[in-house]
C-alpha cells in the first residue's frame, strides 16, 4: 500500500474490498487484513478531501477579495 494513490484509485480499491466482503469472497482469515487496508484507504480519501476543501475555500476567498474595479459595471 502506498500513500501515492489518488482519491479515485483509493475509492476504487475501497469499492472492491466492500464488494468482496458483501459477496463473502474473502475468508475470515483475510478479513482483518482487508479491514486494515480499507482503513488506510479511507485515511487517504479523507486527506484528499481535506486538501481539496481547503483549496476551494482559498479560491473562493480570493475571488471575494477582488477589488470592486475589477468586477465590472
Amino acid at each position: 500500500m502506498t500513500e501515492d494513490l489518488s482519491y479515485s484509485q483509493a475509492i476504487e480499491q475501497l469499492e472492491a474490498i466492500v464488494q468482496e466482503i458483501e459477496n463473502e469472497d474473502i475468508s475470515v482469515d483475510q478479513l482483518s487484513e482487508k479491514v486494515k487496508q480499507a482503513s488506510f484507504l479511507i485515511t487517504i480519501c479523507q486527506q484528499a478531501l481535506k486538501v481539496t476543501g481547503q483549496e476551494v475555500r482559498d479560491i473562493l476567498s480570493a475571488l471575494n477579495q477582488e477589488p470592486e474595479a475589477d468586477k465590472g459595471p
